[in-house]
Order: structure tokens, then sequence, then C-alpha cells
């Protein structure tokens, strides 16, 4: 059963984010600390250094050869699953879209860790090494094969209007990739999950203790990573013109996506490998935790749904609580 210490921690946990969230949002909206221009600043300086140091700070000091690694294969046949889903919704359905696959795809997988159990963290290491490197990857190719293939020409019509019309550029698939590895290469979001695995590695390996002078200089930084995600978040709902941004009917959306098909996915890929007991349920509640904080980030800084994303991790948040309480009580059963 699941006891009041339990529920406190995870209130303990959620209460903070939610300090810093909204600290940013009342900075711009109640007290005009930040102008845009300075509010873009803000959002780069999370995207470019804190995130990339919190997640070496996070990677480093998880132990890779003591991970369940059945665990870690039905992680990966649940994305494999909704992968599969929405490649096939976005190339048959009517209203199938790449872009909204791709946000499907962050509502469904990408999960923060609030509760540090074992498992839980060894999923978001991995998330952070495969997935949200392959969100970054999907991302750049979106820009590089659609935004940058674009130039805006003005055609004059009936009545002397002038109407403008976007003409494709097409580049070749080689053109296109060369762009998108230059730019993954020189992501600090990309290596630095490499450089937090591959100390993991070395430290465990060989028992290694990282430098304090090199540990002291990355933790100065990482330690305000998950708080100044969340102010930049309360700073983008500020700038917004409603509360809830993207609407009812997409918030309801990305809840059934978090919630609902995610944990479901989890829960396919956790039997197939034939995980049980204890093992299969924390697998099944990990997926139904909050969406990730570092999704919106990716979001804001592309330019694809962050209003969706920033609606899913506050309401994600404040639902949360009884959504895995209600999973544990049913898991209980199996």
């Amino acid at each position: 059963m699941i006891s009041g210490g339990d529920v406190y921690k995870v209130i303990e946990a959620m209460v903070p984010l939610y300090v810093a969230l909204i600290s940013g949002y009342g900075s711009v909206k109640w007290w005009n600390i930040f102008t845009r221009d300075q509010c873009d600043a803000i959002n780069q300086l999370v995207y470019y250094f804190t995130l990339p140091l919190f997640t070496i700070e996070f990677t480093a000091h998880v132990d890779p050869f003591n991970m369940n690694y059945r665990f870690i294969a039905a992680d990966v046949l649940s994305k494999i699953i909704i992968i599969a889903v929405l490649a096939f919704w976005a190339k048959y359905s009517s209203k199938g879209s790449y872009c909204w696959s791709i946000t499907s795809f962050s509502l469904c997988t990408l999960t923060n860790s609030l509760v540090a159990v074992d498992l839980v963290v060894q999923s978001s290491v991995f998330q952070a090494i495969v997935w949200l490197t392959l969100l970054l990857f999907v991302l750049e190719l979106r820009r590089a094969g659609f935004s940058s293939n674009n130039k805006v020409d003005d055609i004059n019509i009936e009545g002397g209007r002038k109407e403008t019309v976007v003409v494709r550029e097409e580049k070749s698939f080689l053109e296109v990739m060369s762009v998108v590895w230059l730019k993954l290469a020189t992501n600090p979001n990309c290596y630095s999950c490499i450089l937090g695995i591959a100390w993991a590695f070395i430290s465990n390996r060989w028992h290694f203790e990282m430098p304090g002078i090199i540990e002291g200089s990355i933790l100065i930084m990482s330690k305000a990573g998950t708080g100044t995600a969340m102010f930049n978040m309360g700073i983008f709902m500020a700038l917004q013109d409603k509360l809830i941004v993207c609407g009812t009917s997409l918030t309801a959306m990305g809840m059934v996506l978090k919630f609902i098909a995610g944990p479901a996915a989890m829960a396919i890929g956790s039997i197939a490998v034939g995980l049980h007991g204890d093992v299969l349920r924390v697998a099944i509640i990990q997926a139904a935790l909050p969406q990730s904080i570092t999704s919106f980030i990716f979001a804001k800084e592309y330019g694809l749904h962050a209003d969706v994303l920033s609606t899913a991790v506050i309401f994600g948040m404040l639902v949360s609580l009884p959504v895995l309480v209600a999973y544990y009580a049913a898991l209980e059963f199996i």
C-alpha cells in the first residue's frame, strides 16, 4: 500500500518546481522584470548550458553494469510500438502529420524523474542517451528538410491583391543529412549524455572518482537545470494570451497520450519481454510519470508545439499524483 510518507515525497518533489514556475510567470506577467528578447535569452541559457550540465551530472552517477536490461528492452519495445503507430498514422491517415507525430511521441514516451526509484533512474538515463538524442535528430531533420527549404514568393492574383506563396526548394538527402549532423555535432545536449555515461562506465569499471574541481564546475550550473527550465516555462506561459495556451481539446489529448497510451505501450512491451511482479508494476507506473521538462525546452527551441508540451508538463504534474495512486492500486491485482 501507498503510505502517507510516499505521497509526501511526491509532493515534496513537485512543490519546488511550481515555485520556480510561478516565479518565472510573475517576473513577466506581474512584475515586468524581463522583456521578450531577454526571455528568449533565458531559453538559450537553459538549452545550451544548464540542461546539458544537468544531463552530465545525472548520467555520470549511474552504474551501467548494474542495470536491468530486460526492463530497458521493454522500454525500447514500447517506444518502437509507439513509433510504428505514429508512422502509420502520419503516412496513411488524412489527418496524419509528421510534426504532430514528433509531439505525440514526446507526449507518449518522455517522462520526468520525480521519484528517484532505481528503475526510474535507469529509464531516465536511457531516455537521455537514446530517446532525447533521437528527438533532437528528428527536430533538426524537420528544420533542415522543411523549414530551411522554403522561399517566399509574392504572386499577384485577381483584384490586385498579393498572396504569399511558400515554394519548397528541394535539397538532396546528403545535403539535408550533412546539415543535420553538423548541427548535432555542435549541440551540447547531444554529447553531454555521451560524456556522462562514458564517465559512468570508466568510474564503475576502474573505481575512479571524479576530481572535485571538475564535479564542482559541473554542479555549480547543473543544480540550476530543473529550476531554470521550470522558470523558463513560467516565462513562456506569461507571454501567451491565455493560461491554457493550446486549448482544452489538445490538453485532453495530451493527457490521454501521457497517462493512457504511454503506459499501455509499456505494459505490452513489458509483458512481451517477460517482466512480472514488482518490476512489471514499476515499468508501467514510470511510463505514467509526468511529462519531461526537457521535451518542452526542445519544443520551445525548435518552435514545435511548445504550447502543448508546456501544458502537458504543468497539468501533468497536477494530475500525476491521483493517476499514479490509481495505477498503483490497480496493479496490486496483477
